[in-house]
C-alpha cells in the first residue's frame, strides 16, 4: 500500500472516495459509544466494537499499524472536540475517523449550529494536520427503536449536513442511510441504541471497502434475513425493551446524567495492532 500524495482540501469526492490502497501508519478513532464499541462484547469484561476490528482488517494489509481508541460512551460532539482532538493531533495519525452526534440529537436542548460547528471545526482541523478523515452518515434510528421515530427528522438533516462537511473538506464519508442492513435487528443490540456484533461488523468491512484494504469487498452490502415476528412475540420483545432499557434512559435524562460518567478511553494511546 503506498501513501498517497497531498491533496487539496475538498478535493476528494464524498461518495465514491479514491479507492487507491493508503499505508497507514496510525489510526485513530474518536466518538462515543459506536466507536467505543458498546453492544460488541469482547469476552474479557470489555468491549469490541468497529474501530478494533477495522484496525484488525487494516493491521493484515499494514504490518506496524498503531491504533488508538479515544472514544468514550455518552459522549456529545463539542466533548469529543474537547477531550479528543488534541490528544488525536498529538500522536501524528495518518487516518482518523470521526463519529459524533448521536447523543445530541437525541436530547430534548439539540442545537443543530452548535453540532455543526463542532464536527466541522474536527474536520478541518485534523485534515489540515495532513491525516486523512472518515465519517459516517446514521442508519434512521426511528426504523430502529420506536421511541425515537420524533428523531427520524433530525437525523435525516443532520446526514445531508454530514455530506456536505464532508465534500467541503475532503473527508470520506460511508452513507449508512440507505442501506437496509442498517436498520435490521440483527444489526442492533437488544438495548436498540448500540450496534450488535453483526452491526460492528458490517462497519468495519464497510470502511476496509471505502478505503480499498486488501482482501475487502462489498459483502457487507448484503442484505440480512428477514425477521418474522408474532403480534405476541413482538408485544413481549417490546415491554421487555421498555422496561429494561428505555425506563432506565429516561431515568439518565431526567436526573441529567450520562452513561459516560467516570468513563475513560479504552485505548488512550497508539498500541500496535495484534493479528
Amino acid at each position: 500500500m503506498k501513501r498517497k500524495a497531498a491533496r487539496p482540501r475538498g478535493s476528494r469526492p464524498t461518495q465514491e472516495p479514491d479507492v487507491q490502497p493508503t499505508l497507514v501508519r496510525r489510526f485513530v478513532a474518536l466518538g462515543d459509544s459506536q466507536t467505543e464499541g458498546i453492544g460488541d462484547p469482547d469476552g474479557n469484561g470489555g468491549y469490541r466494537g468497529w474501530a478494533d476490528r477495522f484496525a484488525a482488517l487494516l493491521g493484515a494489509a499494514n504490518p506496524g499499524l498503531e491504533y488508538a481508541n479515544l472514544a468514550v460512551r455518552g459522549r456529545r460532539a463539542a466533548q469529543v472536540r474537547a477531550e479528543q482532538l488534541e490528544p488525536a493531533l498529538a500522536m501524528e495519525p495518518d487516518l482518523v475517523s470521526v463519529l459524533a452526534g448521536m447523543n445530541d440529537i437525541i436530547r430534548p436542548s439539540f442545537d443543530r449550529a452548535a453540532l455543526l460547528a463542532d464536527v466541522e471545526a474536527m474536520f478541518a482541523t485534523l485534515t489540515a494536520s495532513g491525516a486523512d478523515v472518515v465519517t459516517f452518515t446514521f442508519p434512521d434510528i426511528g426504523a430502529v427503536a420506536p421511541f425515537a421515530r420524533p428523531f427520524s427528522a433530525r437525523v435525516r438533516t443532520l446526514n445531508a449536513d454530514l455530506r456536505e462537511l464532508a465534500a467541503r473538506h475532503g473527508v470520506t464519508l460511508l452513507d449508512f442511510e440507505p442501506v437496509a442492513a442498517a436498520t435490521h435487528p440483527a444489526a442492533w443490540d437488544e438495548d436498540r441504541l448500540h450496534l450488535s456484533p453483526i452491526g460492528h461488523d458490517i462497519v468495519a468491512r464497510a470502511l476496509a471497502a471505502a478505503l480499498a484494504v486488501p482482501g475487502s469487498d462489498d459483502t457487507w452490502r448484503e442484505p440480512l434475513p428477514p425477521v418474522d415476528r408474532s403480534f405476541a412475540g413482538t408485544l413481549a420483545t417490546e415491554f421487555r425493551w421498555a422496561t429494561r432499557y428505555l425506563a432506565p434512559w429516561i431515568g439518565r435524562r431526567l436526573r441529567g446524567a450520562s452513561s459516560g460518567t467516570g468513563h475513560e478511553p479504552k485505548r488512550p494511546v497508539l498500541l500496535p495492532v495484534v493479528a
